[in-house]
């Protein structure tokens, strides 16, 4: 969705060029999605690594496009804010050792990232929010200098009346406005891709939003957000607060541009529609072909306008439609948070994909069973209290009536993704190996925001916040480079 641009003032004819191409990409994927054959191929898999650029000191160190020059390898490409970059990870198929091989392939691209960062006197940091953020780490000299960028920031700040609203309550509360989308560019995540059959899409699609809130749950990473202790993964509420929050100028009453969904899904085509007819083009600029032209000369078209209007759109789940071998969809999964080590990263996916795999085949019946209102509840629930929340799941696949505790339902679930796995061809050993990570994290009750949280009181038993804060962070960063899963990391000394 990164797709750069050369401008960033548009004008209503720009606006009304677009809408109409908007329109005619819609119309030739619904064509696209009926031809038989479209979009056939095996599964596979590839991830996108978000992470963060600190000092030695554990602040954020501002000097990505640095780095990049540095490096050099195509796998990487600078992010919203200055000390943000991303791996753009290699995609395999799904069946065989493929958590393992997404595992070296995320090792094999951090190690890379070390070194050229280390040249500028940096390190990277696998944290769903760097804890040692401060305002002034996120003015407006913070924006990576890119065109996409400031037209996103100058379109955003233009459909608002009033500046962003970030209110997050938890532990302690925080309420303040920002004026720029810097604040997004605070959170980093691991976003999975996952290459579906269109026959198989909707299906897959609302099983992954099925089992997404328990993997939120036990995958936190983000407690921290400018000192304050707040949500178990802020990220998921610093996001929608930072770009999504305040209503749109005579749009009130329309979808979220930062979404989990509004109901269950019946066609892929409707996950592409939505965003087309619930949201103002932010990025309205045309690229050069003509989809039907394309269609017609019997190429798989860009859809360019279509990729680029949905990277403004953001759903915790989003469909992806990719012009490469003749044409496919893809489910890119954007809950999950980045580190605390890669193991753990892999182990979410492995988690979300495997129960996702096993519940699709009977998605008609869930559906029917469990409100999707509900589920979206959960979501926002496992967000905010971690492994503590209490989610529901359907009867029909072994649910209570009621809602249920984490260390009931996940390893009841950790089943499900086993035969899901296994069902989709993934090796045995990768299989144990992973989801074996989940269950000790479960049994522990640890996840990267747990250990934040705990450690951080230890902290402060002999420091003020911010001392702790950058104590607490050091201690993070020691495990986090040394590989372990944190189920397995010692407490804070």
């Amino acid at each position: 969705m990164g797709i750069e641009i050369d401008r960033t003032v548009f004008d209503a004819e720009d606006r009304r060029a677009f809408a109409e191409r908007l329109d005619e990409s819609l119309g030739v994927l619904d064509e696209l999605l009926a031809r038989p054959g479209f979009g056939a191929g095996e599964a596979s898999l590839g991830a996108e690594l978000e992470l963060s650029l600190v000092g030695a000191d554990g602040d954020p160190k501002l000097c990505n496009e640095e780095v990049l020059a540095e490096s050099g390898d195509p796998r990487l490409t600078v992010e919203l804010d200055r000390f943000n970059l991303e791996g753009n990870l290699r995609y395999g198929p799904l069946a065989g050792a493929s958590l393992s091989a997404l595992a070296h392939e995320c090792r094999d691209c951090l190690a890379e990232i070390e070194r050229a960062a280390a040249v500028r006197g940096a390190r990277p940091a696998m944290v769903g929010i760097l804890p040692t953020l401060t305002e002034r780490h996120l003015e407006r000299d913070a924006m990576t200098s890119s065109l996409r960028f400031e037209a996103l920031s100058k379109s955003l700040r233009d459909l608002r009346d009033e500046p962003f609203l970030l209110d997050i309550h938890g532990d302690d509360d925080l309420h303040m406005h920002c004026t720029d989308v810097t604040y997004e560019g605070a959170a980093t995540s691991f976003q999975v891709h996952l290459r579906v059959a269109p026959e198989d899409f909707a299906d897959v699609y609302d099983a992954i939003q099925l089992a997404t809130p328990a993997a939120v749950a036990m995958s936190g990473n983000s407690p921290l957000f400018l000192g304050k202790r707040l949500w178990h993964e802020t990220r998921i509420a610093l996001f929608k607060h930072a770009v999504d929050h305040r209503a749109e100028r005579g749009r009130r009453g329309r979808l979220a541009r930062v979404s989990f969904g509004e109901r269950w899904t019946r066609a892929p085509i409707d996950l592409f529609r939505e965003p087309v007819i619930g949201h103002t083009a932010l990025l309205p600029v045309l690229d050069v072909e003509r989809p039907r032209e394309a269609l017609a000369a019997g190429r798989a078209p860009d859809l360019r306008e279509l990729r680029l209007h949905q990277g403004t759109v953001w759903r915790w789940n989003r469909a992806i439609y990719d012009s490469a071998d003749d044409g496919h969809l893809r489910i890119e999964l954007r809950a999950l948070p980045a580190g605390p080590s890669i193991d753990d990263m892999v182990a979410n996916a492995a988690f979300l994909l495997g129960v996702a795999l096993d519940v699709a085949g009977n998605a008609s019946e869930w559906r029917e069973e469990l409100d999707f209102e509900t589920v979206h509840a959960d979501f926002y629930r496992a967000a905010r209290h971690g492994l503590d929340a209490r989610m529901h799941w359907p009867g029909s696949l072994g649910g209570t009536a009621g809602p249920m505790a984490s260390d009931e339902l996940i390893p009841q679930l950790l089943e499900r993704a086993d035969r899901g796995l296994a069902g989709a061809g993934v090796d045995e050993g990768d299989r144990v190996n992973f989801l074996g990570l989940v269950q000790r994290r479960v049994a522990r009750m640890r996840t990267g925001a747990s250990w934040q949280r705990e450690a951080l009181e230890r902290a402060e038993g002999t420091r003020p916040r911010d001392e702790a804060i950058h104590h607490m962070f050091r201690g993070y960063l020691e495990r986090s480079r040394s590989g372990a899963p944190v189920a397995d990391w010692d407490p804070l000394s």
